[in-house]
């Protein structure tokens, strides 16, 4: 790493979150505004429960996140569509013609939070991967193995070899974001495709190892999947994010859960990330010397790829002592926050 450079403010267009769980109810009216209050626009996963599968869901979850919006906010949400074995080509087709998604998402079945509906085998969906090559319509993937003789820190780089490039293979005109990747490896094959495949990462991927989750004792607030991975890993990521290379782009992953179910016997997986999410990547950009490069990973790259304009609007972040609470209030529950009551080097102004 790097020292941090002498630039003390900096001024990008407004950044886009390409990968939000917002959940809904309650949670979604918790921690919304935080997502809102950074970024224009955000895809949001479809992983509910039940999950978003068709366009009048979709269309009632858009409605929902509008309606939870604060007073004055500028925010827009992207729609995506959960596949299961069983989603029919046309209302894919039907609900991109419409507006109403602009992605659809892969969960291998039991890849994560709520995919148990999720694919259990590519052929089965084989139809709507050509409907969704044909027409334009992007896919976004939870890339990961589900074979449980696979090692958990191993699932992505074997999805990449048995999956992923048989998938490219296949449907060579298929757009694909390989979501929140974690490895050198998944860096370098996005990197090798990038005229068909593109990848976001996470602030806590730039910020933690895998030996993060176990200092000082287990911290289940860092658990998520796909788990943090080795130093050189974390590292390697860093060297993509901060590259500028067109096919790296900023998705937080933010994915809020109670405390008491992370910090539960079998907890879940998800870090909430959004209030800190900026900051964390500043600290990020900052520490490698590229803060130049900000823009383009927040702002430029994630519209590019989808085809959007840029933001108009504009943001100043300040070399600026800033602090988030450790948790917010859920009810009776808790959310932890990641980096929560510590202070970060970077804020928004």
């Amino acid at each position: 790493m790097t020292m941090p450079s002498a630039i003390d403010t900096i001024t990008i267009r407004r950044p886009d979150d390409w990968h939000v769980h917002l959940r809904d109810g309650a949670m979604l009216a918790a921690v919304l505004p935080f997502t809102a209050a950074q970024f224009a626009r955000a895809i949001i996963m479809p992983n509910l429960t039940p999950p978003i599968t068709t366009i009048e869901a979709a269309r009632a979850y858009r409605e929902r996140i509008l309606a939870a919006l604060p007073p004055g906010a500028n925010f827009q949400p992207l729609m995506t569509c959960y596949l299961t074995d069983h989603t029919d080509p046309d209302e894919i087709a039907q609900g991109y013609a419409e507006g109403v998604w602009v992605a659809a998402k892969l969960y291998p079945a039991g890849a994560t939070t709520n995919a148990h509906h999720g694919v259990t085998d590519l052929a089965n969906i084989g139809g709507v991967l050509a409907r969704m090559e044909r027409i334009g319509m992007h896919l976004l993937i939870h890339g990961e193995s589900t074979d449980p003789e696979v090692d958990i820190f191993d699932r992505e780089s074997v999805f990449i070899e048995r999956t992923l490039i048989g998938l490219l293979r296949a449907h060579p005109g298929l757009r694909i974001v390989l979501e929140h990747i974690t490895t050198e490896g998944a860096a370098d094959f996005v990197r090798a495709h990038a005229n068909q495949c593109a990848a976001t990462i996470t602030p806590h991927h730039l910020l933690i190892n895998r030996t993060s989750l176990f200092q000082g004792g287990l911290r289940p607030h860092l658990y998520c999947l796909p788990v943090a991975k080795r130093e050189r890993h974390r590292l390697a990521l860093r060297r993509a994010a901060t590259s500028g290379d067109a096919c790296f782009f900023l998705g937080t992953d933010t994915a809020p859960h109670p405390a008491g179910a992370k910090e539960a016997a079998c907890g879940c997986a998800g870090c909430f990330v959004a209030p800190t999410a900026l900051a964390c990547y500043a600290q990020v950009f900052d520490e490698e010397n590229a803060l130049a490069n900000l823009e383009k990973f927040a702002s430029l790259n994630g519209p590019a790829w989808y085809g959007l304009p840029p933001n108009e609007a504009r943001v100043t972040l300040r070399r600026a002592t800033s602090r988030q609470p450790a948790e917010i209030a859920l009810g009776d529950e808790r959310v932890v926050i990641f980096r929560g009551d510590e202070p970060l080097a970077w804020s928004l102004s």
